[in-house]
């Protein structure tokens, strides 16, 4: 028999390293969701106290900025409106 025909068509992969593998990568992927919820509780607590010590809550933030926003393009448009027609030149 030659050196060829003892050789399988297939690798040969041994069970210990790849289950070791396999546990390190889903203890990996645990500590990485531990780490998220860590880090997002830590993020929206922050942002809840930021938001509790705004003299102005972001809503009503918004509304004053969309009125603001609103009366800008109402004078806009009425300025646009009324303007004097541009003087006609002659030469």
């Amino acid at each position: 028999m030659s050196n060829t025909d003892e050789r399988s068509a297939r690798p040969q992969f041994q069970p210990g390293p790849l289950l070791t593998g396999a546990a390190l990568i889903g203890l990996g992927a645990l500590l990485a969701m531990v780490g998220v919820a860590v880090g997002g509780t830590h993020v929206i607590s922050a942002m809840r106290r930021w938001v509790g010590d705004m003299e102005v809550p972001p809503s009503e933030l918004a509304k004053i900025k969309l009125a603001q926003a609103r009366a800008a393009a109402a004078a806009g448009a009425q300025a646009w409106q009324q303007a004097p027609a541009s003087p006609e030149t002659t030469d």
